[in-house]
C-alpha cells in the first residue's frame, strides 16, 4: 500500500492512497467535517421549521379542555368472577350510552350549540382534508349512487335545514369530547374541548347531566314496560285467584273428599301468595317510574382550565426543532455525498495518487510583492511581507523538491481566478528569503497579473528574451538580491509557452538552471489556454492549483490526467482560498 501526504496550514496529515476509481466510505470524520462546512444548512433548516412551528403556535386558535367525573354503581349480582365480568360489560355499555347521539344532541340543544359558528360553520381544516383524502373519504355527496338507488336529490326529500345544522353541530361536538373509564374503577371521565374555558366547562357538565337524564329515562322506560307487563300479569293472577277461591268455596259447602279439599286449599293459597308478590312488584315498579334513580352520580364537576390544552407550544417547538435538525443533517449529508466540488485534500489525493496536496487558507491581505518590494530598489527587507497560511509548508515542500533536481516548476490553475499567480509569487519570495537564487517568470499570456502588478512599465520581457537570449540580463528585474522577476512582455500571435515548447528559442532552461537555484513559472489557467499542455513537458514539474469550494474534482482530475498524458510530471496540487477554520 502506498501513502500520500496532505499538507495543511498547520501540520501534514498522512492519508492512504485509494485505488483508482474506488469510492471511499462515508466515515464519522467525514460526517463531522461536512457539519463543520455546512452548519449553515442545518441552522437554516432548523430555523425554517421553528419559524413554521412558531407561526402555527401564534396563529392557531387555543383549545381548552375541562373534565367531569362520575361514579357508576352497577346493579349486578352473582359470584365474584361473574360480578367483575358483569361490571366491566355494564360500564362499557354506559360509556357507549354517554357517546350516543341522544346525549350529545341533548347537549347541543340545551346549550344552543346549533347556533354557535364554531360548531355549524366550520370548514374542514387542511389536516382534516388530508386525513379524509388518505382514508378515501369525500366530503361531496355521491349523487350518482344516490340517484341509482332511487334516493338522489330528484326523488328523496332532503333534511330540513335545522336538522342538517343540528346534525353538523352533533358531529362537531363528537369530535371535541372524550369519554373514558378511569383505570379499572367504576369512575368515568367526560372531557370537552372548546375555544374558551367557560364553554369547555359548560359542555362537560351538560354532557354529564344529559347522560344522567338519559340513564334515568332509560330506567324509567324499562320500569314502565315492566309495570305494564306486571299489570297484565296481576290481572291474570287475580282471575286465577278468584277462580280458585270460587272452587274452594263450592267444595267446602259440600265436602265429600278431604284430599280434594286440601288440594284446592293449597292451590288457592299459592294463587294468593303469587298474586300478593306480583302486586308488590307492581307497586315497586310504579315507584321507580315516579321516583327513578340513576346508576351514575357526579363526583367532580368541571372546573375552569388554567391553561390551554392545544396547541402544545413547548412540544410543538421541540418537535419542530428536532425535525428541522434531522432534515438539516440529512440535507447536509446528501449535499456532502453529491458535492463534486473540492473541499478536502484527500479528494484529490485518493483519486489521483499525487505525492502531496496542500491546503492554503484565504489571506485577508493577498498583496503581490510589488506592494512590499518595489521593482528596481534592490531592497532585501521583506520582514513586513504577510505570508498566506499554509504557504510556509508548501515552500518547505518545494525546497525538498529542489534536492531532487526539481528546479523549474510551473504553476497552473484549473480555472481562472484560482490564485495561481499569487502562489507562484509567494513561492518565489519565500524561496529567495531562504537564500536561494530565484527567478519568477510570468508566462500567463491570457492574464498577466504579475507583470501588471510588479513591472507595469517594463519595456522588455519574456517575449523579447525568446528572440534574444542576451536580453535576460536586462529583462529580468531584480526585486531583491536573491530574487528576479521576468515579466511577460508584449505577446503577438504565439504565446511564449508554446514557443518554449518548440525548443527553437534563445532561452534555455538548462542555462537558467546554471544561474538560479529555483525557477517558478506562472502559466495561464488550463481551461482558458492550451499553454499548460505545451510547456509542461519542458518543466521539471507542475503544481496544479484549485479553488476551494469552486473547482470540481472532475475538472481537476481531467487536468492532471491530460498533463500526465503529454509527459508532464505532476508534483502536487494546491487547494487555494480555503476557510481559515479548515486549519483548526
Amino acid at each position: 500500500m502506498t501513502s500520500s501526504t496532505i499538507f495543511s496550514g498547520v501540520s501534514p496529515i498522512p492519508l492512504a492512497a485509494a485505488a483508482p476509481g474506488g469510492n471511499s466510505p462515508l466515515t464519522l470524520r467525514d460526517m463531522l467535517f461536512s457539519l463543520r462546512m455546512r452548519w449553515l444548512w442545518v441552522l437554516a433548516t432548523t430555523f425554517a421549521f421553528l419559524a413554521m412551528a412558531g407561526t402555527y403556535v401564534l396563529t392557531a386558535e387555543p383549545t381548552f379542555v375541562a373534565s367531569t367525573q362520575l361514579v357508576i354503581v352497577p346493579q349486578v349480582s352473582g359470584s365474584e368472577a361473574q360480578r367483575a365480568f358483569a361490571e366491566d360489560a355494564f360500564i362499557e355499555g354506559q360509556l357507549e350510552i354517554a357517546r350516543s347521539s341522544d346525549v350529545v344532541g341533548g347537549t347541543v340543544r340545551a346549550l344552543g350549540l346549533d347556533t354557535d359558528p364554531d360548531f355549524v360553520d366550520q370548514t374542514p381544516s387542511l389536516q382534516d382534508r388530508a386525513k379524509n383524502w388518505l382514508m378515501g373519504i369525500s366530503s361531496e355527496p355521491d349523487t350518482e349512487s344516490q340517484e341509482a338507488a332511487g334516493t338522489g336529490p330528484r326523488e328523496a326529500q332532503p333534511h330540513a335545514e335545522d336538522e342538517r345544522i343540528q346534525d353538523r353541530a352533533i358531529a362537531t361536538l363528537l369530535n371535541m369530547i372524550g369519554i373514558r373509564r378511569v383505570g379499572s374503577s367504576t369512575i368515568i371521565e367526560i372531557s370537552a374541548a372548546a375555544s374558551t374555558p367557560q364553554r369547555a366547562v359548560d359542555i362537560a357538565d351538560m354532557l354529564a347531566r344529559q347522560y344522567i337524564q338519559k340513564n334515568i329515562a332509560m330506567k324509567a322506560n324499562a320500569s314502565r314496560q315492566y309495570s305494564e307487563w306486571l299489570e297484565r300479569f296481576v290481572s291474570e293472577q287475580q282471575r286465577g285467584l278468584a277462580e280458585a277461591a270460587s272452587a274452594l268455596a263450592s267444595f267446602t259447602s259440600n265436602p265429600r273428599d278431604q284430599f280434594k279439599l286440601a288440594e284446592l286449599q293449597s292451590a288457592t293459597d299459592a294463587r294468593r301468595s303469587l298474586y300478593e308478590n306480583t302486586l308488590n312488584q307492581l307497586t315497586e315498579a310504579r315507584q321507580r317510574i315516579t321516583y327513578p334513580v340513576s346508576d351514575a352520580t357526579i363526583v367532580s364537576r368541571a372546573t375552569l382550565p388554567l391553561s390551554k390544552a392545544r396547541p402544545r407550544s413547548t412540544l410543538i417547538i421541540a418537535f419542530a426543532a428536532a425535525v428541522g435538525l434531522g432534515v438539516g443533517l440529512a440535507l447536509a449529508m446528501i449535499r456532502h455525498v453529491g458535492d463534486r466540488r473540492i473541499i478536502r485534500p484527500h479528494q484529490i489525493a485518493e483519486a489521483s495518487g499525487l505525492p502531496f496536496v496542500t491546503l492554503l487558507a484565504t489571506s485577508r491581505k493577498t498583496h503581490l510583492p510589488a506592494r512590499f518590494l518595489p521593482a528596481g530598489t534592490g531592497s532585501s527587507s521583506t520582514a513586513a511581507y504577510p505570508v498566506i497560511p499554509g504557504m510556509a509548508e508548501l515552500s518547505a515542500t518545494v525546497v525538498g523538491l529542489r534536492r531532487k533536481r526539481r528546479v523549474v516548476i510551473g504553476i497552473v490553475a484549473v480555472d481562472p481566478g484560482s490564485g495561481a499567480s499569487t502562489i507562484a509569487c509567494e513561492l518565489a519570495v519565500l524561496s529567495s528569503r531562504s537564500g536561494a537564487h530565484t527567478l519568477l517568470i510570468d508566462a500567463a499570456a491570457q492574464r498577466s497579473s504579475l507583470s501588471k502588478s510588479i513591472a507595469p512599465h517594463s519595456s522588455t520581457g519574456l517575449v523579447d528574451v525568446l528572440d534574444n537570449g542576451e536580453l535576460i540580463q536586462t529583462a529580468a528585474l531584480p526585486l531583491t538580491s536573491t530574487l528576479k522577476f521576468l515579466p511577460l512582455g508584449k505577446v503577438e500571435a504565439v504565446t511564449p509557452a508554446i514557443r518554449l515548447s518548440s525548443r527553437r528559442t534563445q532561452l534555455s532552461f538548462a542555462d537558467l538552471k546554471k544561474e538560479f537555484d529555483a525557477i517558478f513559472i506562472d502559466i495561464s489557467a488550463f481551461s482558458a489556454s492550451p499553454d499548460a499542455n505545451a510547456i509542461a513537458p519542458e518543466l521539471d514539474g507542475v503544481l496544479v492549483v484549485t479553488s476551494h469550494g469552486r473547482t470540481s474534482i472532475d475538472d481537476t482530475l481531467r487536468v492532471i490526467d491530460t498533463l500526465r498524458n503529454v509527459g508532464a510530471e505532476i508534483l502536487g496540487a494546491v487547494i487555494n482560498h480555503a476557510p481559515e477554520r479548515m486549519h483548526s
